[in-house]
């Protein structure tokens, strides 16, 4: 039996960046919705000649200003019927890792305003995106552990105390400070520069770059990248 369907398709956008010991992630206010005014991620419907890709792309930038070289499919959530009360739309999130430094976020669009927002301080959001960001921080969970993904979120050249403490965080655990610089430097990826951090207190510490270059060089090799934090 033949039936006409009426779903639609939309898309929305994780986008997680880091700073001064806490993980942020991107939030917009709409201005149209079914209540007076709630938080939600980035995101809308695709339009029909368009991939998923250049829509999720395009509602970035439209609503918050942020153009991102890589987003990475999260999960389709469409198995709540009612997820949103105007329409029967199934979603298709992305996330994305940044240096949230980088940008100069502006609402735009239907976003009312934009800003980052603590992930242990998100408010109840709109739709199922509270579950999104969920899932989306247990991939970034797991991706830590076999991908050097932790210095995207990170400047071009950081201290290596930050990095302790970006892992630290995502992972909501204390890990072995000694042991887990061993292991990081033994890849032979991340290189000490001959720049020193700006903040003057104690003895100067050096900064350390992420060589992406070299990093896709060993893949080439079969390079395996693992961190075990037990």
């Amino acid at each position: 039996m033949s039936e006409n369907q009426n779903i639609k398709i939309a898309v929305d956008a994780i986008v997680f960046g880091y700073q001064n010991g806490k993980l942020y992630v991107l939030l917009i206010q709409q201005k149209f919705g079914t209540e007076t005014s709630y938080w939600a991620l980035p995101g809308g419907l695709v339009h029909y000649n368009e991939s998923l890709q250049d829509a999720v792309q395009r509602e970035l930038k439209e609503e918050t200003n942020v153009t991102v070289n890589y987003l990475e499919q999260l999960y389709t959530f469409g198995d709540d019927v009612n997820r949103d009360p105007r329409n029967r739309v199934i979603s298709v999130a992305y996330f994305a890792l940044v240096d949230l430094s980088k940008f100069k976020i502006k609402a735009d669009s239907d976003a009312e305003k934009v800003q980052w927002c603590a992930v242990d301080e998100i408010p109840e959001l709109a739709f199922d995106h509270n579950e999104m960001i969920e899932n989306a921080v247990n991939r970034l969970k797991s991706k830590l552990s076999y991908q050097p993904v932790g210095f995207d979120l990170l400047p071009k050249e950081f201290l290596f105390s930050e990095l302790e403490h970006l892992y630290c965080i995502i992972l909501n655990k204390e890990i072995d400070r000694r042991n887990f610089r061993k292991k990081i430097l033994s890849f032979g990826i991340i290189e000490e520069t001959n720049q020193f951090s700006p903040i003057k207190t104690g003895r100067p510490a050096k900064l350390f770059r992420f060589n992406s270059i070299k990093y896709k060089a060993f893949l080439d090799k079969g390079f395996h990248f693992e961190i075990k934090l037990a």
